[in-house]
């Protein structure tokens, strides 16, 4: 059972397996006889030395004596018994005073009298528990006991006794951290109760961590010395032994994610150890879970400890023994089910539907987990809508804008009352058998059976799978109908079944993971709430936490939100429309992507209402990681079933969003320390100086593109700049909102932004603006002095503010939020504010009295800010208005270089080129971001003109937002005949389209034959597509014939 040394396929270094043993080199070192043996006298911790326990039990003798409590012949033997028949740890009897102690044999005795007048031994229940604040404690210390009997092999449901191990883990080692954390000691009594009772008592003792004050050590190899980082009463117990175990296990936790699970055998004994690590905070409610996973297993714990180090790791360690007298497997075989299903307990702790003491009818770990995945996929895709909604929708008329809208609160209702979270729960916990059918569903397919029928002993799960009869997808669809209680019931089941369906490869059977993530076929999505199917969908869950990844084509790249919620209505509320905000954002940033490679992609994950953001975002990163790159460590990552068979591997690109701006660095640097080669390209906004990211606010990329539209604007109508007014929402301290500024030479008559409202009518003191802009600050900052006699500022805090013309604006956030309705301008520039801030509920309220709108021109930078019926509503009032889609695509256009560069340098180059050296940037990386600045004001002016044009051709019939949408519809669609189509395959033609397509900086640097050896395949497909469609529409128009495309791709190969 020695371990080897494994060589790492996915870029780490060599590390022994994490599902069995420490490797066999170290064995000499950790007490071993052999390579999978551990001496008894070296396993775990020193006992606690007390040589007063004589005199203390003399003293507790005589308080039970005088207290006329019991009978004076019995004392003598109750305390007897206490002290040396229930073979008490001295942890006990060195934290207790003599006054507890014999509380604790008074509590005891009285508990027997009470079972014997009952005349039922179970009946015997002691629930003993003191919970010590900081500074009320022997010598002022903080910790807590907790005392109760306990049946081995048995997780208690009732009483204090079933809710300990909870309650632990709440109040002290979740709230851990290297600041504040608890350890814990847990025995079991070696004796019984009594003579005649079989009952047996655990004892939990929780105290303070006292760390060194000194920074962490590290050892010759570089590597993080356990002494140096360990509690104080740690350090007095551990034996060598336990030391060195530790310390293995900390060094391989600190390298990787996830935990680290280690099981040693006992010299002449069939106690198992098993040690598990993990970064602190990395889960929650973990140690009371492991009880219930070994308890199911027909398994006992001795004794268990849980330590913590001030360099945020935690470490678990228990010893197991098998249950006398009992049905379960042999504990040299249940063993490795409980390391392996320790890994999945990790990523699911509290699982409703594992709970190894409730019923006859609990699941295993494995099924109990892919019942939890269940729960949450039928939240997110049971149909809700139905047959009246179908009937509805073909009766109202989408296209106008009051049917659209009862149509979307009509959608809302039915989502939120059809199917909720508790009657779906409710539904899987009834029907435990269907559950464990399509469990089996499930892993007769995704099961790494091939890999385990090679080892000499096959787990007990595989053992399992192989004994039971797996029905067909048809038979246990007819199963389901003919055994769920009601039709509610029968399509929440059906739901489990069409996920198995559409699973084409997931992490479930990985033996370490942080989250659990699965890589869906979005087939199955209903084209009445999904008109358009994305090209592929990852679902990812946590025990925090839940997210999706939705992308339109196979090379795409979008940003990673995370939805915040203010409470538990807020979070239910996000539940729901969860998928649908991911759908929507992926399927627009599509339309946004529509002349660079990438197509649209999104990514969202929902936190619990405790949990952390960050730490979410790292397991979802790191779940999506395990999908992407193959798994080659034996016992860490494996490898995985995937149903696609699809031979290139599968690239993913994010980027930031809300709450992940400073999560790309990260992301970036762990996907290079999991061995992905495509770490460079996998985050954009990342750091400039550190790795070699293109910011779009310091070069100003999103407002190039801006910027291109509002100057086409003023040459179209003749505009002389300085004379243009212009209002605009975003201040000087964003990046829209300062760039434009800067770029600008108007006449800005108002601004808004997070701190209030700016206006003068005369136009704001541009030498002002510019200093706010220069410095990011916002207009709480401008100089009042500046203002002109009409001018004003209102700030959001403050209230009853009398304006010159002698209004006065009673709350100044209220004025804010609304402000946009009120001022008038030629230009109106969206540079922020809130999504759906004007829609076709208040949009009127931008026309005044006579009909005449309040604005002439409209370019949005910000995203969303108008709702797509506002546009068509203002269009029809004559406002010249070009959406956001066409007009801020300048951040995505430089995110896709950024993108490209990654994947065309090589590591070294990429480090010499792209990352700052002593805060400077290259030669190259400067003339690679003006290559960028020039490709987005070439896109930006050429859609412009594109629009513009076809909005002329056609007389002003159709609305430029429609022309913005057709435009992105046919550039994607034409993207998609290309990309699949054979006229790649001339060599020459595509050489040139790759030579333009490409910056030059970039070709000139490594050469266009060697760009392309280097780029995968499926990317040089999109670049080329990418640009032969958009410069053919922009150069031919939106109505260039299959004739003008012969002409034009002809010159190509020229």
């Amino acid at each position: 059972m020695s371990t080897p040394i494994h060589t790492n396929g996915d870029g780490t270094a060599p590390v022994p397996a994490a599902m069995a043993h420490i490797n066999a080199s170290l064995a000499p070192k950790m007490g071993r006889q052999d390579s999978n043996r551990i001496r008894k006298d070296t396993i775990g911790y020193k006992s606690s030395p007390f040589p007063l326990k004589a005199s203390q039990q003399q003293e507790v003798t005589q308080i039970l004596a005088g207290s006329g409590f019991m009978p004076q012949e019995l004392v003598q033997g109750e305390v007897d018994w206490f002290y040396n028949g229930l073979s008490l740890d001295n942890t006990y009897f060195l934290t207790e005073t003599p006054q507890v102690i014999a509380d604790h044999i008074l509590a005891l005795y009285s508990a027997k009298l009470l079972a014997f007048t009952k005349h039922d031994p179970e009946k015997l229940v002691i629930d003993l528990e003191k919970v010590t604040p900081a500074g009320e404690g022997k010598d002022g210390k903080e910790g807590a006991v907790f005392i109760h009997t306990s049946k081995p092999g048995v997780s208690t449901t009732e009483g204090p006794g079933g809710t300990v191990e909870k309650r632990i883990d709440h109040m002290y080692l979740d709230a851990s951290t290297p600041e504040k954390a608890y350890r814990l000691e847990t025995y079991r009594s070696a004796g019984a109760i009594s003579s005649t009772i079989s009952q047996q008592l655990r004892c939990y003792f929780v105290s303070p961590c006292v760390f060194p004050s000194t920074p962490a050590q590290k050892n010759a190899d570089g590597r993080t010395d356990i002494r140096s980082v360990s509690d104080t009463s740690f350090l007095e117990k551990a034996s060598e032994n336990t030391l060195d175990i530790y310390e293995t296990i900390m060094h391989e936790v600190e390298r990787r994610d996830g935990p680290v699970i280690e099981m040693y055998e006992v010299e002449d004994s069939r106690e198992r150890r098993v040690v598990i690590g993990y970064k602190m905070g990395g889960t929650n409610k973990f140690f009371s879970a492991l009880s219930d996973l070994y308890h199911f297993y027909g398994l006992f714990s001795a004794r268990k400890y849980v330590e913590q180090f001030s360099n945020g790791i935690t470490i678990i360690s228990m010893y197991l023994n098998p249950v006398p007298n009992t049905r379960a497997p042999p504990i040299e075989h249940s063993i490795h089910q409980v390391v392996r299903e320790a890994s999945l307990l990790y990523c699911l702790p509290d699982n409703p539907f594992f709970a190894a003491a409730k019923s006859d009818n609990h699941h295993a770990v494995q099924e109990a987990s892919y019942a939890y995945v269940g729960w949450i996929f039928a939240q997110h895709f049971c149909n809700r809508l139905g047959s009246a909604y179908l009937a509805l929708k073909g009766v109202l008329d989408e296209s106008n804008p009051n049917h659209a809208d009862v149509l979307a609160k009509i959608r809302a209702r039915f989502r939120e009352e059809t199917f909720t979270r508790d009657s779906i729960k409710e539904v899987i916990a009834s029907h435990p058998d269907l559950i464990r059918m399509l469990y089996i569903n499930f892993a007769m397919v995704h099961y790494p059976a091939v890999e385990e029928a090679s080892q000499l002993t096959p787990t007990l799960s595989f053992q399992r799978l192989k004994t039971e009869q797996p029905l067909s997808d048809e038979d246990l669809y007819n199963k389901i109908r003919k055994t769920a209680t009601n039709p509610h019931a029968v399509q929440i089941l059906e739901a489990l079944l069409i996920f198995n369906k559409h699973v084409l490869k997931c992490n479930f059977y990985q033996p370490t993971k942080v989250a659990l993530s699965f890589r869906l076929d979005p087939a199955f999505l209903p084209d009445v709430e999904y008109p358009k199917t994305p090209f592929g969908m990852f679902f990812v869950v946590g025990s925090d936490f839940r997210g999706f990844h939705v992308r339109f084509r196979d090379v795409a790249r979008g940003g990673i939100r995370i939805v915040r919620s203010r409470g538990k209505e807020n979070w239910n509320s996000n539940v729901r429309t969860l998928f649908d905000e991911n759908y929507a954002l992926a399927s627009t940033q599509t339309l946004k992507n529509k002349d660079i490679p990438e197509g649209g992609s999104k990514g969202t994950i929902l936190p619990s209402l405790d949990a952390v953001p960050r730490r979410c975002f790292e397991k979802y990163v790191d779940a999506i990681i395990d999908l992407l790159i193959p798994g080659r460590t034996p016992g860490i990552k494996g490898p995985i079933v995937d149903v696609s068979c699809r031979e290139s591997p599968e690239i993913l690109f994010f980027g930031p969003d809300e709450g992940t701006a400073d999560m790309m660095d990260w992301a970036a640097e762990h996907a290079r320390a999991r061995g992905a080669p495509w770490w460079k390209s996998f985050t954009t906004g990342k750091s400039a100086e550190m790795l070699g990211g293109i910011p779009h606010d310091t070069y100003g990329m999103t407002s190039l593109s801006v910027r291109q539209y509002i100057l086409g604007v003023l040459k179209a109508h003749g505009l002389k700049e300085k004379e243009v007014t212009k209002f605009q929402t975003g201040g000087p301290d964003g990046d829209l909102g300062s760039n434009e500024i800067l770029l600008s030479n108007d006449k800005t008559v108002a601004i808004v932004d997070g701190s209030g409202v700016i206006y003068d009518p005369k136009g704001l003191d541009r030498p002002e603006l510019v200093r706010l802009a220069k410095a990011r600050r916002m207009i709480v900052h401008f100089d009042d002095s500046k203002l002109g006699p009409e001018g004003y500022k209102v700030l959001v805090e403050q209230q009853d503010v009398r304006l010159p013309s002698g209004e006065l604006v009673a709350d100044g956030t209220e004025f804010r939020n609304s402000f946009h309705f009120r001022v008038k301008a030629d230009l109106f520039v969206p540079c922020g504010g809130r999504p759906e801030a004007v829609n076709i509920s208040n949009v009127s309220r931008l026309v005044d009295a006579d009909g005449k709108p309040n604005f002439k021109y409209v370019v949005e930078g910000a995203n969303l800010f108008f709702t797509q019926q506002a546009r068509l509503w203002l269009e029809k009032k004559g406002v010249v208005l070009f959406k956001d889609s066409s007009t801020n695509k300048g951040g995505v256009t430089s995110s896709s270089l950024e993108v490209l560069a990654g994947l065309s340098l090589t590591d070294d180059e990429y480090i010499n080129e792209m990352i700052f050296k002593d805060g400077k940037s290259s030669a190259f990386y400067q003339s690679y971001v003006k290559d960028i600045q020039h490709k987005i004001c070439e896109n930006a002016a050429a859609e412009y003109n594109c629009i513009s044009k076809e909005f002329h051709r056609q007389k002003g019939a159709k609305p430029r937002t429609l022309i913005s949408d057709q435009l992105s519809s046919t550039l994607n669609e034409l993207q998609n005949e290309l990309e699949g189509s054979d006229l790649y395959d001339s060599i020459q033609s595509r050489k040139n389209v790759l030579a333009r397509a490409m910056p030059k900086t970039l070709v000139d640097k490594v050469g266009l034959d060697a760009l392309m050896q280097r780029l995968p395949e499926a990317y040089q497909r999109a670049v080329w597509s990418a640009w032969v469609s958009s410069n053919y529409i922009y150069e031919c128009s939106l109505t260039a014939t299959n004739v003008d495309f012969f002409h034009f791709f002809s010159k190509l190969a020229a």
